[in-house]
C-alpha cells in the first residue's frame, strides 16, 4: 500500500489526515529505547502514517523531544497533533504551553493541539486561547480529548466551540461505551473520533476470540483488534509502536477486510454497550 493509497479522513476545517496514525504515550523516556523508537517513527513516516500524536504530559515533555527528531528534516510530511494539560489550559497558559510544546517539537506550528481532558478552567477561557492560537497560525486546527456528550454539548454552546476538529478518546473491543451514544452523535455531526489504545495497549493479544479470527485470515490479533477499530466510520486509531516490526504489523492492518461472521464472533465475545456508560480514560 502506498502513501497515496492510505484511507484519509477530512476533518471539520478542511485537515486532511490518514485513518491511522502513530501514538507515542510512553515514548522516550527510556534512552536505550531510544533508537529504535526514532526508527519506529520514521518507518511509519515512509508508510504514510503521517499522523504523528503526541502531548506535553508524555515523559513531561520526552515524547515531544523524541517526536521532534524524528521529524527533522521531514516536517512537511507530518501531521502534528500535540496536547495541553488541563492546568494549563487558562487564556495565557494554553498559548505558553503550545509555545513550549513547539520548541520541543523544533517546529513553528502543529497541525492539530487538543485539551487534554476537562478541568477547571471554563472552556470559554481555553477556546479563546485555542482561537487566538489558530489565528496567530501556531495551530492549523484545534480539538479535544477525553470528552463525552454532555462535555461536547457544553463546548457547541462556547463562542467558537464550532471550531472544533476532532475528539480524541479511548475505543477499543473491551472499551465500546462510546457506541452507545458519543460514536453515533459524532458520525451524525461530522466530528470524527481518534481512538486511542486500540489495541489496549497490547492486551487484545492472546485473546481466544481474536485468536480465532486472525487464523482464518492469516494475520495477528491486534491486527484484528485494530482492524476492527479502522472500519468504524469517522474514526481514526493512533496506536503506538515502539519497534518497527510492529509499525510495520499495523500498516498491514489496513488492508485487512473484517467479514460479517467475523463482527458477529466478536460482539458475541465484545458485547456492544446496552446503555449509556460513563466515559472511560487511561
Amino acid at each position: 500500500m502506498t502513501i497515496s493509497h492510505l484511507p484519509t479522513l477530512l476533518l471539520p476545517g478542511g485537515l486532511c489526515v490518514p485513518v491511522l496514525g502513530q501514538g507515542t504515550w510512553n515514548m522516550g523516556d527510556d534512552p536505550a529505547r531510544r533508537g529504535e523508537e526514532l526508527r519506529a517513527l520514521q518507518t511509519g513516516l515512509d508508510l504514510g502514517l503521517t499522523l504523528i500524536d503526541t502531548a506535553e504530559m508524555y515523559g513531561n515533555g520526552n515524547s515531544e523531544h523524541l517526536v521532534g527528531e524524528a521529524i527533522r528534516g521531514r516536517r512537511d510530511e507530518v501531521l502534528l497533533v500535540s496536547k495541553v494539560l488541563p492546568s494549563h489550559a487558562s487564556r495565557q497558559g494554553t498559548v505558553e504551553a503550545c509555545h513550549a510544546s513547539l520548541r520541543r517539537l523544533g517546529t513553528d506550528s502543529l497541525d492539530l493541539y487538543l485539551l487534554h481532558w476537562r478541568g477547571r478552567v471554563p472552556l470559554a477561557e481555553t477556546v479563546e486561547a485555542l482561537e487566538s492560537l489558530r489565528h496567530s497560525g501556531d495551530i492549523r486546527a484545534w480539538g479535544v480529548s477525553n470528552f463525552d456528550p454532555d462535555d461536547l454539548l457544553e463546548l457547541a454552546r462556547v463562542p467558537g466551540g464550532d471550531q472544533v476538529a476532532t475528539n480524541q478518546v479511548l475505543y477499543n473491543l473491551t472499551r465500546r461505551g462510546i457506541e452507545f451514544d458519543l460514536l453515533p452523535q459524532s458520525q451524525q455531526r461530522g466530528l470524527p473520533i481518534m481512538a486511542y489504545s486500540p489495541v489496549e495497549q497490547g492486551r487484545l493479544a492472546g485473546n481466544a476470540a481474536l485468536r480465532m479470527v486472525a487464523v482464518r485470515h492469516g494475520v495477528s490479533e491486534l491486527q484484528v483488534a485494530l482492524a476492527w477499530v479502522l472500519r468504524q466510520p469517522g474514526v481514526i486509531a493512533i496506536p503506538k509502536a515502539a519497534q518497527v516490526s510492529h509499525v510495520r504489523e499495523n500498516h498491514a492492518a489496513l488492508d485487512l477486510k473484517l467479514t460479517e461472521d467475523d463482527l458477529v464472533a466478536l460482539d458475541q465475545a465484545f458485547p456492544p454497550p446496552r446503555q449509556a456508560q460513563a466515559l472511560e480514560m487511561l
